[in-house]
């Protein structure tokens, strides 16, 4: 497969980039946490998230979706990271959507169309510790009647304090740390016993802790088959992965664009600081750090379209890398802007802020460059 974009897919990037730079620019994200808005973001730009047909691209067309893949979908998130527009996108329209697709008919065309419409915010609850460890499931789902128990909480669950629906990994057999023994389940918002203790993060978004009492759910809330959704969980996760490390390939991509006007316009002993050589060579490695990192990402997401075995090694290349080249474009970007670098005044900051999220959801740096390791024998 070539590592380029179709044509179409060029086309579905000049709809969203503009889109997003007009309805949810930087200065939207300012506007939201300045007002300390309990969300996070907007639903009436989730709306329109919909009727731009951009919330369902991963939703099937028999649910209302565009019914393409998670090329397109990093396409979208990419210009989400390069305008830092706050949206549930990839946790509901990619991570969620990935998920429900494991489910029966019945819960897809409960979830799939309200997704695809920008009327439903889902949340993806996996992990429980301070770090991502997604086998190390202890939220008990016990049979009760004709459905199961849920006892227990989940941790860093983003958006999960105001999401309509809840992919929920919970343990119904083995030992925690098994793979084997997890099932994913759908909960509904609003469900007796479930409740958030939201806490506001880094980059200004929202997360919450999602504390479960004898929440009841039927069987057929159940995605896939009890005790075997590890592998529908992996999927999930690495959809969510490839997709933050196409976002973060939208935050180094602006960073860097950010810094290059800095540097053309600062003058420092006479000169533009632009013409100093040192720092024209750290601007081109940068560059060629991001490139990798940006054929990396679209090659996983290629797998992913075609369900290849090697998807989930090429998931874990990308979010790695991805995560290592952002995190050199942020601080290249806030130490080339010199003291102002550190203000709220300028954006650069706030760059890096939303790459410190991405970089640990679903994985952070150092977890996914072991799991490659372990992937490939070593």
């Amino acid at each position: 497969m070539a590592l380029f974009l179709t044509e179409e897919q060029v086309m579905l990037k000049d709809m969203a980039g503009p889109f997003l730079a007009d309805q949810a620019p930087v200065k939207h994200l300012r506007q939201l946490r300045d007002a300390n808005d309990a969300a996070g973001f907007s639903r009436d730009l989730w709306r329109r998230f919909g009727e731009m047909g951009l919330a369902g691209v991963l939703v099937p067309e028999a649910q209302g979706g565009g019914g393409l893949g998670h090329v397109e979908a990093g396409i979208v998130l990419e210009e989400i990271g390069r305008n830092l527009s706050p949206s549930p996108f990839l946790s509901t329209a990619v991570a969620a959507v990935t998920a429900i697709g494991g489910a029966d008919a019945e819960l897809r065309a409960r979830w799939l169309p309200g997704i695809a419409a920008g009327e439903t915010v889902a949340a993806i609850a996996v992990d429980e510790g301070r770090r991502h460890d997604p086998a190390n499931v202890a939220l008990a789902a016990e049979r009760s009647g004709n459905g199961f128990r849920l006892n227990g909480a989940k941790r860093f669950v983003v958006h999960g304090h105001v999401a309509d629906l809840l992919i929920v990994a919970a343990r119904t057999s083995s030992d925690v740390g098994e793979m084997r023994g997890i099932t994913l389940f759908a909960v509904e918002r609003g469900a007796a016993g479930l409740s958030a203790d939201p806490v506001r993060m880094v980059d200004s978004s929202i997360a919450a802790e999602m504390l479960f009492e004898d929440v009841e759910v039927d069987a057929g809330a159940v995605i896939g088959t009890v005790d075997d959704g590890w592998s529908l969980l992996t999927r999930t996760l690495d959809a969510g992965r490839v997709g933050a490390a196409a976002e973060m390939l939208g935050v180094g991509g602006a960073a860097m664009a950010m810094t290059m006007d800095y540097l053309r316009q600062r003058k420092q002993f006479g000169r533009l600081i632009g013409e100093f050589q040192a720092l024209q060579h750290r601007a081109a490695h940068l560059y060629s750090e991001l490139e990798i990192a940006r054929a990396a990402t679209l090659k996983a997401a290629q797998l992913m379209d075609a369900d290849d075995p090697k998807a989930e090694l090429m998931a874990a290349v990308a979010k790695a890398k991805a995560g290592k080249a952002a995190m050199l474009a942020v601080q290249e970007g806030v130490q080339m802007h010199g003291g102002i670098g550190m203000t709220d005044e300028y954006d650069i900051g706030l760059y890096m802020k939303r790459h410190r999220l991405l970089d640990e959801l679903f994985g952070d740096t150092a977890f996914h460059a072991e799991r490659v390791a372990r992937l490939n024998n070593y």
